[in-house]
């Protein structure tokens, strides 16, 4: 073999390692999106198992405040059956969930001697603790799809990306800015 042959062959070797380390970087942002997914989809699911509770402790002492209750109980059947959709369809119905827990506690801030049940004030915290975990797995999603998008999008990534079948993942976005203010949960003064 000539010069020219192991010259050729070092220039493969050096693309296949290099298009192999590309491949290896897509697969772990890949894997770490997925990650990132399954934490918002707990804390969605314990949001979600939170709010029966709440509207229940509220209801006994709201219990003419019937379209309040049924607003949330169908937003949290929304939110719960959008459990398999794609992150924008998901957070449109969690943004609706958000919204009409906002009601529930205006009307919860309406009965003062609900502020006194040991019941709602356990029940509000634990929730106001899962808004904070969703914002954090939210923002933690973000970030890896951010990641994964300028390995999918940029060069020399996008040839291995298009080659595998890498796709740019969807952000799991806040859409409308009021829906940006996160929900009312703590009551008293």
């Amino acid at each position: 073999m000539t010069w020219q042959w192991w010259l050729l062959l070092a220039v493969v070797i050096v693309l296949v390692v290099g298009a192999g380390m590309l491949f290896n970087t897509l697969v772990l942002r890949r894997q770490r999106v997925h990650e990132a997914w399954s934490d918002i989809d707990v804390q969605l699911k314990r949001r979600h198992d939170l709010i029966p509770n709440l509207v229940e402790t509220v209801k006994g002492y709201a219990a003419h405040e019937r379209g309040v209750f049924d607003a949330v109980a169908r937003a949290r059947a929304q939110a719960v059956s959008a459990g398999g959709l794609a992150p924008g369809a998901r957070a449109a119905a969690e943004n609706a969930l958000s919204a009409s827990l906002r009601s529930l506690f205006a009307v919860a801030e309406n009965y003062p001697q609900l502020k006194a049940v040991e019941q709602f004030n356990l029940l509000s915290a634990n929730l106001r603790e899962t808004e904070n975990k969703i914002e954090y797995a939210r923002s933690f999603y973000n970030v890896q799809v951010r990641d994964l998008n300028i390995a999918v999008q940029s060069f020399p990534s996008a040839l291995v990306a298009r080659a595998f079948g890498f796709r740019a993942a969807e952000f799991f976005a806040v859409i409308e800015p009021a829906e940006r203010a996160v929900p009312m949960v703590a009551v008293g003064a």
